[in-house]
């Protein structure tokens, strides 16, 4: 069984070669326009709900839990009718990424116990740290690769060292994204619970960040690049396990910052055009022209007459009356689902589908 150290025992100055320096240069500065550009987004929420939604559906994947946008959106508009149940667990993981906010937002922390109340939320149990032995991760052979810390005990203090790690910045002095790629690593080789490690292990990242302040909202996720390269953050894990190679590791997580953040940039760019576009041409065309309404077609890539309804407290005919008039004006799709319908944003779902190419 590898012996995890504690992360403040490594040489600081491990992480100050040429080569990491010049990546975190690069990484810190898209991270800092991705951060200027979504506070320009006027309503947070519309990113929090559809980056956060791409974000679950691509660190699903990872496990191999694999759905659609459409299976995803259809899931969010109508769970009653669309019993999808990868969907149900993508929506779970971007229910735990609020959970897991909000305790940010208020407290300034992310300690053990946020992180028991997040991996709860995902895996709806509360079964917390792992208090059995026999867990073991295995390649995609079958053979057994790592054995992480089998006692109770042990993971408890594994988990208060990293928690202080976490929060203490005198600890520990190298720069926050170089920290965030650490943490990483050692949760996901503590690997705490039972199930959800990954899951959990990738809501931390972008909560770290925030903690931090080099984000306001949740909206780096590095799901996507661990997709694409699946291969190679699996077998750097592991080097550091095996070999001690912290510093191709942390290069590794700035270059998943970096790629990240740049197409983060690209999307919420979009979002913003698309967004003023529906503003201009929608506040031209119709007297019900309001903002809460705006908000709500880009907060649900698909909406429905209830969500309106509640929105914009409104009745059901004048909810109905609204939506059906923007699809006939090409701003909406409307499709039929169960006895009702849903209504297709189609420049935000144009633009959410492009994220996967």
């Amino acid at each position: 069984m590898h012996q995890i150290t504690p992360l403040h025992q490594l040489d600081v100055a491990r992480f100050e070669t040429p080569d990491i320096l010049k990546k975190l240069a690069l990484s810190s500065r898209r991270l800092a326009e991705l951060k200027g550009i979504a506070g320009s987004i006027p309503n947070q929420g519309i990113l929090i709900n559809t980056l956060g939604l791409q974000e679950a559906k691509d660190s699903s994947e990872i496990e191999n839990i694999i759905t659609t946008h459409d299976e995803l959106f259809k899931d969010d508009v109508s769970p009653e009718v669309f019993a999808n149940s990868a969907a149900k667990e993508v929506l779970r993981y971007r229910q735990a990424l609020r959970v897991g906010f909000d305790q940010v937002n208020q407290s300034g922390l992310l300690t053990s116990n946020h992180i028991i109340q997040i991996q709860a939320e995902l895996e709806q149990n509360n079964a917390g740290f792992r208090k059995l032995p026999g867990t073991n991760l295995k390649d995609a052979t079958g053979q057994v690769v790592y054995t992480p810390p089998q006692e109770l005990a042990e993971i408890v203090v594994l988990m208060s060292d990293l928690e202080r790690f976490v929060n203490d910045p005198e600890l520990f002095d190298v720069d926050p994204l170089i920290k965030m790629a650490l943490i990483h690593h050692q949760f996901e080789s503590i690997h705490p619970f039972y199930d959800g490690n990954g899951r959990t292990g990738r809501i931390i990242n972008v909560l770290y960040l925030v903690k931090e302040g080099l984000l306001d909202t949740p909206v780096l996720y590095l799901s996507s690049y661990i997709v694409r390269t699946k291969a190679d953050y699996y077998r750097l894990l592991q080097a550091v396990r095996v070999e001690d190679c912290w510093e191709d590791w942390v290069i590794y997580m700035l270059e998943a910052i970096e790629q990240t953040a740049t197409l983060a940039i690209r999307t919420v760019q979009a979002i913003k055009v698309a967004l003023q576009d529906y503003k201009h041409r929608i506040r031209a065309q119709y007297k019900f022209y309001n903002q809460d309404l705006i908000n709500n077609l880009f907060t649900h890539p698909y909406t429905k007459i209830e969500f309106v309804q509640r929105d914009l407290q409104v009745s059901r005919i004048t909810a109905t009356k609204y939506l059906d008039a923007l699809a006939e004006g090409g701003f909406l799709q409307k499709q039929k689902m169960g006895r009702g319908n849903y209504y297709v944003n189609i420049a935000l779902n144009s633009i959410l589908m492009g994220m996967d190419s």
